[in-house]
């Protein structure tokens, strides 16, 4: 379930998921982790606090691995997230002027998510799809050889 910034979170999720991991050492923060940006969407600094003071992690180890590794986001994020490759493959075959309609088509800047709540858009160093660029992909859908002149019809087919 996600959650607008502003909203009153229940802590009722982040309870029950410290409850079901037993004993907790720092070996359990990515995986306790994984479990509340699952539950919440993102990770709440509000849920993180509570994880804390209910595990004795520290807050400030939470922050530090949750913006280290890529996987976690401590922003609400979109629905759907759109990701677009810069590597050079990519690069080369117009990349850029596909992240630049893709913005353009959202009106949002990378890394940020719609007011809906219903797109994030991020650009990748690569996809690891180099013989299809450039690539672009929503969720776990990849869209090879994409033309900036596609993005419209890939972005609603999501909407």
């Amino acid at each position: 379930m996600q959650h607008g910034k502003n909203a009153s979170l229940d802590k009722t999720a982040a309870l029950k998921i410290c409850r079901s991991m037993g004993q907790i050492t720092s070996d359990s923060l990515i995986p306790i982790l994984q479990k509340i940006q699952g539950a919440y969407g993102y990770l709440p600094a509000e849920i993180l606090f509570e994880v804390s003071k209910q595990t004795g992690l520290h807050v400030n180890h939470m922050f530090g691995v949750a913006t280290f590794y890529e996987q976690f986001h401590l922003e609400p994020r979109g629905r759907h997230t759109i990701k677009c490759c810069r590597g050079t493959a990519c690069h080369v075959r117009g990349g850029r002027d596909i992240a630049n309609t893709i913005k353009r088509e959202l009106g949002i800047e990378e890394g940020c998510t719609t007011e809906d709540m219903r797109f994030t858009f991020e650009t990748v160093a690569c996809l690891g799809t180099c013989f299809l660029a450039p690539v672009v992909m929503v969720n776990n859908d990849y869209y090879g050889t994409v033309t900036a002149s596609r993005i419209k019809s890939i972005i609603e087919k999501y909407v």
